[in-house]
């Protein structure tokens, strides 16, 4: 909570817009974002829970990046953050591995769908991921997301 607001939208916009101070744990997939996704659902935007909510999952709090942020912003709640930390956990990056098919991917619009060793570039991500969603879990904390795409 950001001093005792309860909307999502509005803590977005406070934290987005506030400067540092405030407890906010950031990780930054820069353009791995969207190959995450589609190595954790076979998608590039959609999927079940709770694999699709580790990435593009949660409530759109912005209309197609539309807002002062410049890109989408995405809540997801605390009783989902902890399934979704819960599912990479027993996942494990090994299971991902088989799931990056370029040639779908790049079918499916996946952005840096053609990064060179998608594996080896994915692996630290995924760890980073995963302690992540673990930490926030951990502490009941809810997860807001980011998303831009590139031009």
């Amino acid at each position: 909570m950001v001093e005792g607001e309860s909307d999502p939208a509005r803590i977005a916009a406070a934290l987005f817009g506030a400067p540092g101070g405030r407890n906010v744990h950031a990780l930054d997939l820069g353009g791995d974002w969207q190959v995450l996704h589609w190595a954790l659902t076979g998608d590039a935007w959609e999927g079940q829970q709770p694999e699709a909510d580790v990435v593009c999952g949660g409530r759109l709090l912005t209309e197609d990046g539309a807002d002062a942020t410049g890109a989408d912003v995405i809540y997801l709640a605390p009783e989902r953050v902890k399934a979704a930390a819960a599912y990479l956990d027993d996942l494990g990056f090994a299971a991902l591995q088989g799931r990056l098919d370029v040639a779908a991917m790049r079918a499916a619009g996946v952005q840096d769908a053609d990064v060179p060793d998608p594996a080896a570039r994915l692996r630290p991500a995924c760890a980073h991921l995963s302690d992540f969603f673990r930490a926030a879990a951990g502490e009941g904390q809810a997860v807001f997301k980011v998303l831009r795409n590139r031009p």
